[in-house]
């Protein structure tokens, strides 16, 4: 564990509700809506993705290619920022495949320092999604504009972003890459006494390939070893539960206001 004792995120009592990119099962996802709708849910945590532009300004958006959201086949990193905000981050978006109630509403793709400044309350796990060339210095400056660092984890499944984010900000701490989580998982198999986490946070999925991955064993290894274990993507109540009763310490859900009311009927724990 390399927990940082400057950082905030860990403060709140867990379990802790994460809203995926906002509320990305209500609202287009990594938008301004979707995240005014995860503040309304008052879930303390929103996780957000981030790309860069061809003029390297770091905008919130899961894929590198605009066709799924925007209808545009255009990739974020060959596009400049003005080109970028002319889209249309709305119309994508539907909940039964036929409508699309966002779509020509102004809903456009906002900058990492427009959603910072938006939320200053809230505490934000920041995936990074492109490795090259690296967003991480454009991305600590908009953190350090805002003064945003004591609220901020960056995570990532890839390597170079989490290397360079522990090389040149050791005080924000991270999740564990997917490679990382496979040396934990190893260690766990192995039962190393000798494991030392890279990072602060777990952050994987029930199952992966047919392997379920969490469990009350790698809980348990995670927590001996000072890492909290986040599960993604979680959007069924019964699941949250059961996972909130086998021990996680927060969950990632498209839907942050049913996440909230499930951990309402819990007690607080730390």
């Amino acid at each position: 564990m390399r927990r940082s004792l400057q950082s905030e995120i860990f403060d709140p009592p867990r379990p802790r509700a994460i809203g995926h990119r906002g509320s990305a099962g209500t609202h287009p996802e990594n938008t301004m809506p979707s995240f005014r709708a995860a503040l309304d849910a008052h879930v303390p945590y929103i996780e957000l993705d981030i790309h860069a532009t061809l003029d390297a300004v770091v905008v919130v958006s899961h894929d590198a290619n605009l066709h799924r959201t925007c209808g545009v086949d255009r990739a974020i990193r060959e596009m400049t920022w003005d080109e970028l905000a002319k889209l249309d981050a709305g119309a994508g978006f539907t909940i039964d495949g036929c409508t699309f109630p966002f779509r020509g509403t102004g809903v456009g793709i906002p900058r990492l320092a427009e959603v910072l400044a938006a939320c200053p309350q809230t505490r934000f796990l920041i995936e990074v999604k492109q490795s090259e060339p690296s967003v991480i210095p454009a991305t600590l400056a908009a953190i350090a504009d805002l003064k945003a660092g004591r609220r901020v984890m960056v995570v990532s499944e890839l390597q170079p972003p989490l290397d360079e984010i522990r090389r040149t900000a050791g005080e924000i701490p991270t999740n564990l890459s997917y490679g990382e989580v496979a040396e934990l998982l190893q260690a766990m198999a192995a039962k190393r006494a000798d494991y030392a986490p890279p990072g602060d946070a777990l952050q994987i999925p029930p199952t992966y390939e047919g392997w379920k991955l969490v469990t009350p064993e790698s809980i348990d290894f995670a927590h001996r070893h000072g890492l909290e274990v986040h599960v993604w993507t979680v959007n069924e109540v019964d699941e949250m539960r059961a996972l909130f009763d086998m021990g996680v310490d927060g969950i990632i859900s498209d839907y942050p206001a049913r996440l909230m009311k499930v951990i309402a009927e819990r007690p607080a724990a730390r």
